[in-house]
């Protein structure tokens, strides 16, 4: 039997998966309450946090052994970006894990900056934007990040500035800033040609997926806070969260949760493991729950009535969150645009994906 059969339709997690999940939740639990996101918002980054988070070995987790890393997988990651969402963690980990895999499989890891990127005392990130603009390019980690990788044409080009450039406000609350090839400090092209291209899209592939399983992961706690206060709160004698114009929105925000955690870890497992069988899984998980999660966020604080519109409102910060990080890259029609383009070239031969079940 293909060693791969049973495990293309069983995304439960392995003991020692469901273990990290727990470390990297007790970790966000205890050192990222909201408070620290807040005080983080001006700037989208808590360096204090970053450097707690680098010394889970967090950072190293991913990369492989030969990189000095831990080899980790990308379900892996999926796990920790999912907790990292669930609160809000202002840290660019996603943006600086995808780059660091990236540099690593085009060998393009400095022995200079290598072990300060893989420990994350040295941030890189990447331009996630899959439409490659002439120009300055709008990075969500470019404020805080040391190094950014962009695509120009057929080269994968590092970009190096002692100084970061301006963080830029957005709703997301990123560390935002608009990085321009033309003025960098100093640019080198670490890779060339279709090899090099075909790398970056995976790493911008990568960066979907982890992105998706972190708006999963807010997307879950902002269903507990909205579902706890709709057990406090009574109207007629009752829990308002016994009538049905509460209760079925609610089961809504559940269903799409466990259905974008579902589909998260699936293109996680495909794109590690089977790259090219569903190649659109990626896109696919990215584009459904940046459709689900803002209509989510909004009726969960649309359940707490004025309190959640609030500005001290907790359910008011995972709402713009759920807004901005879904557009980090762009519109998300992209992607969309993507799917219908993958699906279209695939040989009527081929089987159909399997659906997901929720």
């Amino acid at each position: 039997m293909d060693r791969y059969a049973l495990r293309r339709q069983d995304y439960s997690l392995s003991e020692d998966q469901s273990e990290l999940q727990a470390v990297y939740a007790k970790f966000f639990r205890t050192r990222c309450p909201i408070e620290t996101v807040r005080a983080a918002e001006d700037s989208g980054f808590d360096r204090n946090l970053w450097e707690q988070l680098c010394a889970t070995g967090a950072t190293s987790m991913a990369l492989p052994e030969s990189a000095g890393g831990d080899g980790a997988g990308l379900v892996e990651l999926v796990l920790v970006a999912e907790e990292l969402g669930r609160v809000l963690a202002p840290v660019p980990w996603i943006e600086h894990i995808v780059a660091a895999r990236l540099l690593g499989r085009l060998d393009a890891l400095s022995p200079r900056t290598a072990d300060d990127i893989v420990a994350g005392r040295r941030i890189v990130a990447l331009d996630p934007d899959p439409v490659q603009r002439p120009g300055p390019r709008l990075v969500p980690a470019g404020a805080v990040a040391d190094d950014v990788l962009v695509l120009d044409g057929d080269d994968v080009v590092l970009l190096s500035s002692g100084v970061p450039p301006e963080h830029v406000a957005n709703i997301g609350r990123l560390p935002m800033a608009w990085v321009d090839p033309r003025t960098a400090g100093e640019a080198a092209v670490v890779a060339s040609g279709a090899a090099a291209v075909a790398e970056f899209r995976r790493a911008l592939d990568e960066w979907r997926v982890l992105t998706a399983s972190a708006l999963v992961g807010l997307l879950d706690e902002t269903l507990l806070i909205a579902a706890e206060f709709a057990k406090s709160r009574y109207t007629l004698g009752v829990p308002i969260g016994t009538l049905q114009a509460i209760s079925h929105p609610l089961a809504n925000i559940a269903i799409a949760v466990n259905g974008g955690r579902n589909l998260a870890r699936r293109a996680a497992w495909f794109l590690e493991n089977e790259p090219d069988t569903q190649a659109e899984l990626p896109a696919a998980a990215f584009v459904f729950i940046t459709g689900e999660a803002p209509a989510a966020a909004t009726m969960a604080v649309q359940v707490q009535g004025g309190l959640g519109v609030s500005a001290e409102s907790a359910a008011s910060a995972y709402l713009v969150r759920a807004r901005g990080w879904s557009l980090a890259a762009g519109d998300p029609a992209v992607a969309a645009r993507e799917i219908a383009v993958l699906a279209a070239a695939r040989p009527a031969s081929a089987p159909a994906p399997v659906a997901i079940p929720v």
